[in-house]
């Protein structure tokens, strides 16, 4: 009888602790989960105001005087093609805006040549993201352009125009573009013109 009350008694307290086991290792895990120490990131939210400002600055010490005023008043870049036996052997050049692709393009005609998809991942911890600052990118891809334009070129994913980039807003910014070159060329002028009357004077 005693023999039989003990069994009964060790196989109740093995089905008890069979129950109550994963409460307790469950309750354990939250134990040390609290005790952690687990570097916490505020959330920040003119951080992406801030890096894109420091990343304009960037842009503007890497670029000409000429390029930044585009940038700043246009808000893209026109890079000059160096190889133009890719193009039929006529002259050409690429818009870089942010996060868009490349349009290559015939400055004579305003003929789209083509779209070159190129991305540069913010890689930065522990903020890291898929998109770099606007600033940041539109200077990748120039350094990346003026630096090695062929290899670019190459490893690009290339389209025909109008997939990503509409031909309308191509065709207005180039407008744009030649506006802004002639007021450039009439400010440069004028200021020769005023030099010159000073210096005979």
């Amino acid at each position: 009888m005693v023999l039989a009350l003990g069994v009964s008694t060790l196989v109740a307290v093995a089905l008890i602790a069979e129950m109550i086991a994963p409460q307790v290792t469950e309750a354990w895990e939250r134990h040390r989960a609290r005790r952690r120490r687990v570097p916490e990131f505020s959330l920040d939210p003119g951080r992406e105001r801030r890096a894109e400002q420091t990343a304009r600055e960037l842009l503007r010490s890497c670029v000409s005087d000429d390029d930044w005023a585009m940038y700043r008043e246009l808000g893209l870049i026109r890079v000059w093609g160096k190889y133009p036996r890719a193009h039929a052997g006529g002259e050409y050049a690429y818009l870089i805006y942010p996060h868009k692709p490349i349009v290559a393009y015939e400055p004579q005609t305003g003929r789209l040549l083509g779209e070159h998809c190129v991305t540069f991942p913010d890689e930065t911890r522990p903020y890291g993201s898929s998109r770099l600052p606007d600033s940041d990118d539109v200077l990748a891809k120039w350094m990346a352009l003026t630096g090695d334009e062929q290899r670019l070129i190459g490893e690009a994913n290339m389209h025909l125009p109008g997939r990503q980039v509409d031909p309308a807003q191509i065709t207005r910014d180039l407008w744009r573009l030649s506006r802004w070159e002639q007021a450039r060329m009439r400010d440069l002028a004028a200021e020769l013109n005023v030099s010159s009357q000073s210096n005979e004077s």
